[in-house]
C-alpha cells in the first residue's frame, strides 16, 4: 500500500512540477530537430546520500516514455564528489525540457536525505529515534519525509490529520492539559495524543492525564534526565529545541526515545548535481 501512495505521490508531484516550468510549451527545446536525439551522464559534485530517484525517473517518463535511465546508485546510497549516478538517452527535446525539474527533485530530496544521514549517524549506538516535523517546503512534504527515511532518520506525524499534538494555544484554548487529553481520547479514541509540555508540573500532568506522549520543549539536559526518571517508560518522550548537530548526541544520551527537528526538511541547501549532454 505505501509504494501505490507513494506512486500516486510521485506522479502529482511532477504532473504540477511540469505544468509549472514548460507551461504552453518549451520554446527553447523547439529549436532542435524533432528527431534528434541526446546522451547524457548526471553526476554528483560534492558527497551526499541520495533520494529522489523516482520523482527523476518520473519527469522523462511523462514526458517522453522512451527515454532510458541507467541508474548507478540507489536512494539512501553515499555518494562522492564526481561520481555518476546516472546515464540518461532519448529525444533531445524531452531531456532538455526535463532536466531542470529532474535535478530541482533529485538534488532537494538528496539535500534532505543527507542531513537526515548526519543526524542519525550523531545518535548511534543510542535507543534515541530522529523526527522530522511539519516544518516542510509546501508541496513537497510527503516527498521530503520519503527522503528522510532514506537518511535513516523517521517521519513524525504527516499532518493535522492523523494524530493528536496538544500544544501551548490548543492547552490555553482547551482550559487545561488534562481537559484537551479528556477531550480527544473521548473524540478520537484510536489516534495517538501528544502533549507539549515546558515544565515539569505539566510532565506531571500530561502523565497523569495518561498522554501517549510528551514533546519535552526546550528543556535543558537536566530537565530531560529528570523527565525521564520521572515518566518511567509510561509515556514516548520527545525532545525538541535547540537540536542541532552539535547537540543531538548528548540530547539523546539524556535516555529520550525520540528527538525532533525541522532542520532536516527546513534548512535543506540543494545537493550540486549537473547533467552533462554527450
Amino acid at each position: 500500500m505505501f509504494e501505490l501512495r507513494l506512486h500516486t505521490v510521485v506522479h502529482d508531484d511532477i504532473k504540477h512540477a511540469l505544468a509549472e516550468d514548460i507551461g504552453s510549451g518549451d520554446i527553447t527545446a523547439a529549436l532542435i530537430p524533432e528527431s534528434h536525439q541526446s546522451t547524457a551522464t548526471v553526476i554528483s559534485r560534492e558527497a551526499a546520500t541520495i533520494s529522489g530517484t523516482a520523482w527523476f525517473d518520473e519527469v522523462f517518463n511523462q514526458l517522453d516514455s522512451s527515454i532510458e535511465i541507467d541508474w548507478q546508485v540507489s536512494d539512501g546510497d553515499k555518494v562522492v564528489a564526481d561520481q555518476i549516478l546516472c546515464s540518461i538517452k532519448g529525444p533531445s527535446r524531452a531531456l532538455l525540457s526535463g532536466e531542470r525539474t529532474a535535478l530541482n527533485f533529485l538534488q532537494t530530496l538528496s539535500a534532505t536525505a543527507s542531513i537526515a544521514s548526519k543526524y542519525a549517524n550523531l545518535v548511534a549506538g543510542t535507543d534515541t529515534k530522529i523526527l522530522d516535523t511539519r516544518k516542510t517546503i509546501p508541496g513537497l512534504r510527503r516527498a521530503q519525509k520519503y527522503a528522510v527515511t532514506c537518511g535513516g532518520c523517521h517521519n513524525h506525524r504527516i499532518g493535522l490529520y492523523d494524530a493528536y499534538l496538544i500544544k501551548e494555544n490548543h492547552i490555553a484554548a482547551a482550559g487545561s492539559i488534562t481537559k484537551a487529553v479528556t477531550t480527544a481520547r473521548s473524540l478520537n479514541a484510536d489516534a495517538k495524543i501528544e502533549v507539549e509540555v515546558e515544565t515539569m508540573a505539566e510532565v506531571k500532568e500530561a502523565l497523569d492525564a495518561a498522554a501517549d506522549i510528551l514533546l519535552l520543549d526546550n528543556f535543558s539536559l537536566d530537565m530531560l534526565r529528570e523527565a525521564v526518571v520521572l515518566n518511567d517508560g509510561h509515556a514516548i518522550l520527545e525532545a525538541s529545541g535547540n537540536v542541532t548537530l552539535d547537540t543531538v548526541r548528548e540530547i539523546a544520551e539524556t535516555g529520550v526515545d525520540t528527538i525532533s527537528t525541522g532542520e532536516l526538511t527546513k534548512h535543506v541547501r540543494a545537493i550540486d548535481l549537473s547533467m552533462r549532454f554527450q
